[in-house]
């Protein structure tokens, strides 16, 4: 199923994704760093999301309370919380 997820204090203003049988697949940022972000698509593409969701939440940007890579997990967490 896929899923969009509008950013929330980070560069990247939406990410988009599917999740089949709890796989995350496809993972597109819409704005922030390119290469950083493709970086992290490649990593967490074909892993099991909650997988994914334990490893990058709570990652901080700087001063920022969030950064790209916590909201691809709570955008990971609240499409499994709305069910696949």
């Amino acid at each position: 199923m896929k899923f969009n997820y509008r950013t929330q204090g980070t560069c990247a203003r939406e990410i988009s994704f599917e999740l089949e049988n709890g796989i995350v697949k496809d993972i597109n940022f819409v704005g922030g760093c390119n290469g950083n972000l493709k970086g992290i698509s490649a990593l967490a593409e074909g892993k099991n999301a909650e997988d994914v969701i334990a490893t990058l939440s709570g990652i901080r940007c700087g001063f920022k309370s969030t950064s790209c890579p916590d909201q691809l997990a709570r955008a990971l967490k609240e499409a499994l919380d709305k069910g696949e």
